[in-house]
């Protein structure tokens, strides 16, 4: 449907200081395309981390054919989605010598930029810019966010394998070869990132009326019902679609903060409900520790899903958690889980390894599944994104890198062809690093840390 008039893409709904990004409408345009060209979204790259590696034959297809039919066990998840999914077998991560004691410090930081830590300044930061910083200075400055890092866990993890710097453990983002980019855990604080009234101006702040207390879209409202009445009966849909995705999100947000208050009050003695004495305490909730992680990792994966449809930002990562000190519980046992990745093939540690496994795929599928039901131009928000799920290891039990799990979902714009599993991939960790970013239209001056070559077999040949 034709609209005699085009709203601005950065058109945003503002009310009291609050400024809520709006997805793309049938009456909105990325930008002027050039003369007889289509408008065409732009492509969006997002990184979700797990480590110590798979139980590799619960992981990997038994073969091209079984791919989209029969997936393993810890893609399960994926069904319905695996046509728009690529993996490939035989990516190869970077040779960790000299820092061969140092196994769980080099899994994340050479995750995205394929490249050792300084062997001469083993106590400092000193790696490389990773590619997820690589496409935020290219594209960052078309965005109001550059790029938007998200983690599971706090990034204070202390150890120092072979003397390395305590923060190549819980980084994988790095803005300069000496400068890590701290990730956000806090939801709340993602939410008034992304959407929150502008306090700088100090103008329309009011005690007490931030994104959780009083809802964004309270604010905004007014400015929702003006456009409303303006646009096609498609957008009309599509704006009542977003508000309520985003009210969804505030209001799970608070619920996660008030279990978290409940419990602490009941902790300390204090009364939170006309509950009877012998009724059981209300459960904590550990965020990002104990139950319920599968919420709280489904709310940063919407958070991100609205940073992409919003165009607030085209960049993100998500570490899903860290080495050491991991449970989870939600699963029906409490053991870490990198101990159990040193399981010697006992069968109760394997079985473990792989439900945390598909676990940790189970909340990647459902950020894809999200934005594959979006539409967005001729497609979905899905096309237009690259989103790789993967780790810095092979396997846990041995360390292995010579075999890292991968799965990456989106067609990239069109770049990236889905759909398939090959098996006998020849390639490295910055050869996909490299690719990934050719397919995002980033334009590179040199490969990706140890990388020698683009991978020409995951791209649409033209």
């Amino acid at each position: 449907m034709k609209s005699h008039f085009l709203i601005d893409r950065r058109t945003c709904l503002k009310g009291l200081g609050a400024a809520l990004a709006l997805p793309l409408l049938e009456t909105m345009g990325w930008a002027d395309p050039a003369k007889g060209k289509a408008v065409k979204p732009p492509v969006r790259l997002g990184f979700m981390y797990m480590p110590h590696g798979v139980i590799m034959d619960q992981f990997w297809p038994a073969n091209a054919e079984s791919f989209l039919s029969a997936p393993p066990p810890a893609l399960e998840s994926l069904k319905g989605v695996l046509d728009q999914c690529l993996m490939m077998k035989g990516i190869s991560g970077v040779p960790i010598a000299p820092f061969n004691g140092a196994p769980h410090a080099l899994e994340l930081s050479t995750w995205l930029t394929a490249t050792l830590p300084d062997a001469h300044q083993r106590n400092q930061i000193n790696i490389a810019i990773s590619v997820d910083q690589i496409a935020a200075t290219y594209v960052g400055g078309l965005t109001s966010l550059a790029s938007l890092e998200l983690a599971t866990m706090p990034q204070t993890h202390k150890e120092n394998q072979e003397g390395l710097n305590e923060g190549y453990y819980s980084h994988c983002s790095f803005r300069s070869p000496t400068q890590a980019v701290p990730a956000e855990i806090n939801p709340r604080s993602v939410l008034n990132r992304l959407f929150k009234k502008d306090n700088a101006s100090g103008t329309g702040h009011q005690p007490g009326a931030d994104a959780l207390e009083r809802s964004m879209l309270d604010l905004v409202i007014t400015g929702a019902k003006d456009l409303r009445r303006t646009l096609p009966q498609n957008d009309q849909h599509k704006l009542d679609e977003y508000l309520d995705s985003v009210r969804s999100v505030e209001r799970r947000i608070a619920a996660i903060e008030y279990r978290q208050k409940e419990a602490a009050l009941e902790a300390a003695g204090l009364s939170v409900s006309k509950r009877r004495a012998s009724d059981s305490p209300p459960i904590e909730i550990k965020i990002p520790e104990g139950e319920k992680r599968s919420e709280y990792m489904q709310v940063m994966c919407d958070l991100n899903v609205l940073a992409f449809q919003t165009d607030t930002t085209r960049v993100s990562t998500y570490i899903g958690s860290t080495p050491n000190g991991v449970s989870y519980p939600e699963l029906g046992f409490r053991d870490e889980h990198h101990s159990q990745t040193h399981h010697n093939n006992q069968p109760d540690k394997v079985d473990k390894v792989a439900k945390i496994t598909a676990f940790n795929i189970a909340q990647f599928a459902y950020m894809v599944k999200k934005m594959h039901s979006l539409r967005e131009g001729d497609g979905t928000l899905l096309d237009n994104c690259i989103m790789m799920w993967g780790s810095g290891l092979e396997d846990g039990n041995k360390h292995a890198r010579e075999n890292l799990p991968f799965i990456v979902a989106g067609r990239g714009g069109g770049s990236i062809n889905t759909g398939r599993f090959l098996a006998e991939t020849k390639g490295n960790q910055g050869d996909l690093l490299t690719t990934l970013l050719a397919c995002a239209g980033i334009p590179l001056d040199r490969p990706i840390g140890i990388a020698t070559k683009q991978m020409t077999e995951m791209t649409v040949r033209l």
